[in-house]
This record gives C-alpha cells, sequence and structure tokens, in this order.
C-alpha cells in the first residue's frame, strides 16, 4: 500500500510553512484526519498497522484523542482487541475517558497517525500504564521523526518520511518571509 498516495489523494498532503504540534515548522503537513474521514482508507490502514503487530498479543489499542481515535478503532478491530483513546486532563497529561477500561496486566499497543517527537503518543502510553496496561509497541502510519523518536519498545511505522522540521528561531522559511500556517 503507497500510504503517501493515499494522503495525495484525499488532499491529506499539505506543503508550505506550517507550525506541527511539538512547536517545530515544516514546509510539509499530514492532516491525517482527511485521509481517515474515509472509511475504506481508514480500514486499509487500520489493517497494515495491524499487521506489523499481529504476533504481539495486543488486548487493546489506545491512541491519543482526537487524532488517534479513529486510528486506534481500525487497528483494534484488525487485531481483534478493544479500542481506547486518552484525551486532555487539563494538566498536561493525558487520562482515559470514564468508562474505558483497563485491566492490570493487559498488554496495549499504542497508535499515533503522525509521529514527529512522540510526545502525544507518549501521554497516552502514560495514560494507560497509569491503570496498569503493559505497553508491547507503538505504531504510526508515518514517522517523521528521522529516527529519534524511541519508546523502549519495537516502533513501527506505515512509511518514514524524511521531512525537514526547524526550530522557529532556525527555519529557513521563517528568514524567507513564507506565512506560518497553524494546524
Amino acid at each position: 500500500m503507497d500510504v503517501l498516495e493515499l494522503y495525495r489523494r484525499t488532499g491529506a498532503l499539505l506543503e508550505g510553512h506550517f507550525l506541527l504540534r511539538s512547536g517545530l515548522h515544516s514546509p510539509l503537513f499530514l492532516q491525517s484526519a482527511a485521509l481517515l474521514q474515509h472509511p475504506l482508507y481508514a480500514e486499509a490502514v487500520g489493517e497494515a498497522l495491524g499487521k506489523l503487530f499481529e504476533d504481539e498479543g495486543v488486548d487493546f489499542v489506545i491512541g491519543p484523542a482526537l487524532g488517534g481515535v479513529v486510528l486506534s478503532f481500525v487497528v483494534a478491530k484488525a487485531l481483534g482487541a478493544r479500542a481506547l483513546f486518552a484525551e486532555k486532563d487539563g494538566q498536561g497529561g493525558m487520562t482515559l475517558r470514564r468508562g474505558l477500561t483497563v485491566n492490570p496486566g493487559e498488554r496495549f499497543l499504542a497508535v499515533e497517525d503522525v509521529v514527529t517527537t512522540g510526545e502525544s503518543v507518549r501521554k497516552a502510553i502514560r495514560a494507560a500504564e497509569a491503570r496498569g496496561g503493559v505497553l508491547v509497541g507503538v505504531g504510526a502510519i508515518v514517522d517523521r521523526s528521522g529516527g529519534e523518536a524511541a519508546f523502549g519498545v519495537p516502533f513501527r511505522a506505515l512509511v518514514r518520511l524524511g521531512v525537514p522540521q526547524y526550530l522557529p528561531e532556525a527555519c529557513p522559511l521563517c528568514r524567507d518571509g513564507v506565512p506560518l500556517e497553524e494546524v
């Protein structure tokens, strides 16, 4: 499956000057919600990502809200597992929504659409581990961390993308006066 072609086909691959959630700037942005709004594409991505972890014995899949909700669902469906999500707790972390349960010792996979620094998915991981879950892997549609993201468990992505990312003070797009878009 050509994941980047799916991003292009759905208008989810944007070029310009973007402020990423991490605070970094980039000439490329992947608007995964535009891709995942198509159930057939979302299911295909979920099945492909699930196959990367089919031997891990996953009890549930978790992703950070809001972007990880659909992704955790389609990957969990592919793995025959439960789908959970973590949401912001108002204190800089994440928590599980009331009614979503984790039993101590349950094995889980954490998923994210695009990993740049990995901080969002780490917050979801901490929320599940706080309830006794045991992390067995991290999956992403796109790894744009440049090999920098590490989680202490297998980290697998459908595509690894080498896209420049800049600290705001060192951004050549800012220097060239290219308008910054917040997405």
